[in-house]
This record gives C-alpha cells, sequence and structure tokens, in this order.
C-alpha cells in the first residue's frame, strides 16, 4: 500500500478514535489518558490499533477494545485491536487536558509519574509514591488531604478526605 493511503488511513483511523471516552472515566478520552497508544499497519498489512492498560488486571481493557471497535465500524472502518503491555503504562503519558479534567470531575491527578519515582525498567507493581507525597484535594484546593485508603473507586485510584472542606475523593495514583 502507498505511504499516502497509508498515512490517510491511519488519520482516518485516529479521528475515529478521537473522542472514546474511557469506561470508568467518561470525562477523559483514551487518548488524553495514554490508553490508545498507537495506529499502526500490522506485519500483514492490516490496520492496528494498540491500547495498553493503565495496570495489567484491568478490568475495563474488555470494554474499551469493544468501544474502539464499535466506534471503528460506526465510522466504516477496519483495524484489529492489539494490547501492548511492554512498556508498560505510566501516567506520565497522560495529557495536561486529562489531568485537568481528572480534577475538574473531582479526582485529583497524579503528582509526577513514574519517571519521577523510580528507574524506568523496575516492574510497575514494585514502584511506590513518595512517602510524604502531597495531594490537593480536587474541590477546594487545599493540601491539608489525608489518605483514608490505598485503595479507591478502581485499582488505579486511592482514596483521599480533605481535611478542610471534608470531602472524600479519589487520587489517581501515578506510576
Amino acid at each position: 500500500m502507498a505511504p499516502a493511503v497509508v498515512e490517510r488511513d491511519h488519520a482516518a483511523i485516529w479521528a475515529a478514535l478521537a473522542d472514546l471516552a474511557d469506561p470508568e472515566i467518561p470525562v477523559v478520552s483514551l487518548r488524553e489518558l495514554g490508553i490508545l497508544r498507537d495506529v499502526r499497519t500490522g506485519a500483514d498489512g492490516v490496520p492496528e490499533v494498540v491500547i495498553t492498560p493503565t495496570y495489567s488486571g484491568c478490568p475495563a481493557m474488555g470494554q474499551i477494545e469493544d468501544d474502539v471497535r464499535a466506534a471503528l465500524t460506526t465510522a466504516g472502518l477496519s483495524a484489529r485491536v492489539v494490547t501492548q503491555l511492554a512498556p508498560a503504562w505510566t501516567t506520565d503519558w497522560m495529557s495536561e487536558t486529562a489531568r485537568e479534567k481528572l480534577r475538574a470531575y473531582g479526582i485529583a491527578p497524579p503528582q509526577g509519574g513514574g519517571g519521577e519515582h523510580c528507574n524506568g525498567n523496575v516492574l510497575k507493581f514494585a514502584r511506590q509514591k513518595p512517602r510524604h507525597e502531597t495531594v490537593p484535594c480536587p474541590q477546594c484546593g487545599s493540601t491539608h488531604t489525608t489518605e483514608t485508603s490505598p485503595f479507591g473507586s478502581t485499582a488505579c485510584k486511592a482514596m483521599y478526605r480533605c481535611l478542610d472542606c471534608l470531602e472524600p475523593f479519589d487520587y489517581f495514583k501515578p506510576y
């Protein structure tokens, strides 16, 4: 296939998936979160949409694959969906737009990312947040917050509570 045709097909696929929302956090797109990684041509010439889960056991991946296929079908496009685990997803891939949307939705976005907390070669599950991390409240902006549980509404979040406005909130853990 001619490079111009491949480029046009890839652009059409990116456009069809541009606003595809994350099933667990509907205010952000898969692309903004960095889950939608790439559109490429497979060795057999078939277009591939590459997705990477926020963690290897993410229960939303089946839904994400279905949503990608449905969006492509609606746009009259065809591509294979490929889940790629390496390199592991990191919150560094999250766009600033995604971080702002999370905050507006009531979820504290990650502070920093995987590259700031450890060597990128360390396995993801071994990464740990800094001990004295300050997480601003997405409701009032106060940094007078406390972690109430390392487990939030999903495995990639922790539960916090603001000690000023007393609101509980999810914090998207940095990886």
